[in-house]
């Protein structure tokens, strides 16, 4: 068990950093400031009244992650102290899946995800991304505009994983708007968790009934032998978690690139790869900023910090970010893994390079079909979604010659 150093500061109790204001969505920089003035563990509101630790220092961040001795992922202890009716646990509820196990049961819930998602040929992926891609520019591509959030970033995802998923196209716009409400955490997050969840069950109980040439269908037949509910909650994790963090990622990254327009040109030339973009918002603009959530299995004082028993214990990939780059002083390489969006330990994220080929394929045949995007506004001037746990643009209006994906001359 690691041994932490003794307290050196005590921060006010009294005087929460909000995460849940509107403010925070508009400048999350000035927050994660006003967080580190407190050292390494600030003390915050993810919603009214429901207080959090959160952690600004990448060295902390990387202890707390790799020591399961100290800190659970289990929030149940937590959830005995919360109102029924908060926003936020949509988000943190305790499921039987591998994001909120320990142990044994961690191992075997994630066991079974790497090996269900390891039988997904990349050729497969990447034309079920291609698909989606010339579904969504059939819609709007002759009209000459577009918002790539709400008719590309998003729908795309959620056409990609239904597919994956095994559900019909017709599905999309429903997963998509569930999902959309249960991550912002705000007055409908509860009604987003239970669209969702009815989603979900409605998926069990039909491969359940009828096996398919689909990830529920794999789960189901694992050797682990894993429950109809245990694979519900799988599904629950995965899905989610695969739909709107690699959204935010697609349209974080085109609004980074299409603010540059030199950089926009090196990427449609061919001379720089998309990946970069890519990375470069996982290193400045990660789409889930503050998540990690873990508990303490008892008090104790960590990096300056009296950290409580059943208060959530938030990594803050935003901030540890926002101040990588303040005392960045080397020219690394775009690439590098020095950022954490992906965590660490035990809990680091199994599917990263599906998530890395989705957001890359998307963005590399969006900009095939239509070379000549171009933002309607500044990007000082875009909005973001309100939430404590996502960094998420609202829209992302664009002008391009009108096209069809069916006339000559079109990628194959």
């Amino acid at each position: 068990m690691t041994t932490y150093p003794p307290a050196q500061q005590a921060f006010s109790l009294s005087t929460p950093v909000r995460l849940w204001e509107d403010g925070f969505a508009l400048d999350p920089y000035g927050y994660y400031d006003a967080l580190r003035a407190q050292g390494a563990v600030g003390w915050a509101e993810l919603a009214p009244g429901v207080p959090a630790y959160v952690v600004t220092d990448r060295r902390a961040a990387l202890e707390l992650l790799h020591d399961t001795d100290t800190f659970s992922h289990d929030p149940r202890p937590w959830e005995a102290t919360v109102a029924d009716d908060s926003p936020v646990l949509g988000m943190m509820r305790w499921r039987p899946n591998s994001l909120f196990a320990d142990g044994a049961a961690h191992l075997r819930y994630r066991t079974t995800l790497i090996d269900t998602f390891d039988g997904i040929e990349p050729h497969d992926l990447r034309a079920r991304v291609h698909r989606a891609v010339h579904v969504l520019v059939s819609r709007f591509g002759p009209r000459g505009e577009a918002d790539l959030v709400g008719e590309f970033a998003r729908p795309l995802m959620a056409l990609v994983f239904n597919s994956l998923f095994g559900l019909p196209d017709s599905h999309s716009d429903r997963l998509d708007a569930a999902l959309g409400r249960m991550m912002e955490g705000g007055a409908e997050a509860a009604q987003g968790e239970a669209e969702f969840g009815g989603y979900i069950m409605e998926l069990i109980a039909a491969k359940t009934e009828q096996r398919g040439d689909d990830l529920p269908s794999r789960l189901l037949d694992h050797p682990a032998g894993l429950t109809p509910e245990e694979v519900t909650w799988q599904v629950f994790l995965t899905l989610g978690a695969g739909h709107e963090p690699t959204a935010n990622l697609v349209s974080n990254a085109l609004s980074r690139i299409l603010g540059n327009p030199l950089y926009y040109s090196t990427l449609t030339s061919g001379s720089r790869p998309v990946m970069d973009a890519v990375v470069e918002v996982l290193h400045h603009e990660t789409p889930l900023a503050n998540y990690g959530i873990h508990y303490a299995r008892r008090a104790v004082t960590f990096h300056g910090a009296w950290i409580r028993a059943a208060v959530p214990v938030v990594i803050s990939y935003g901030a540890l970010a926002h101040f990588a780059e303040r005392e960045r002083t080397d020219d690394r390489h775009p690439q590098d893994a020095s950022h954490l969006s992906w965590s660490a330990g035990p809990h680091a994220c199994p599917v990263k390079q599906h998530t890395l080929l989705i957001a890359t394929e998307a963005i590399e045949r969006l900009t095939q079909w239509l070379p000549d995007l171009r933002p309607v506004l500044p990007r000082e001037q875009l909005s973001w979604r309100p939430g404590p746990f996502h960094r998420s643009l609202t829209s992302l209006p664009v002008r391009f010659s009108p096209r069809s994906p069916d006339q000559p001359g079109d990628p194959s």
